[in-house]
């Protein structure tokens, strides 16, 4: 059951960021960065115990990008600057209070999945959600535009 609620975050946060995606010029950067919760998505409806392993890092990274985020909208950090729309905002919110409840969940979820494995996953989810956000801000990913732009010169 557990995983169940696992994956039911993981498209939640899926969706809310294909929404900023949508609005933001940024569909494909976005479907980068939400790949590797699908890993979240397909073990939590297989029901696997490494679920919650490789989850925990994934919404760790979503919150600290949040937080970020919202540091700049209260005008307290610099860090990630940009424009954000009401809805971005809103997504913000829905990311960041699903990524807070995955960590509760995580410490009340018992599994049986050893230390070594356990490391394994955690380590697994972070290189994968770091890598993604990585490579989706490279160019011309980084737009909708921009690789629209890139893929006709290519011709």
């Amino acid at each position: 059951m557990a995983g169940r609620f696992y994956a039911l975050c993981a498209a939640a946060v899926i969706v809310a960021l294909l929404v900023v995606g949508a609005v933001s010029d940024g569909v494909v950067r976005h479907l980068i960065q939400t790949s590797p919760l699908w890993i979240v998505v397909v073990l939590g409806l297989q029901g696997s115990a490494h679920t919650k392993w490789i989850a925990l890092p994934m919404f760790m990274a979503w919150l600290a990008i949040m937080v970020l985020i919202w540091l700049f909208l209260l005008r307290l950090a610099r860090i990630l600057t940009g424009s954000y729309s009401m809805i971005e905002i809103a997504m913000t919110m829905v990311v960041g209070a699903t990524s807070i409840l995955v960590a509760v969940a995580f410490w009340r979820t018992r599994t049986g999945v050893s230390v070594h494995g356990a490391l394994v996953a955690l380590v697994i989810g972070a290189v994968v959600q770091v890598g993604a956000v990585a490579l989706s801000i490279q160019a011309p990913l980084s737009s909708d535009s921009a690789l629209s732009a890139w893929l006709k010169s290519a011709r």
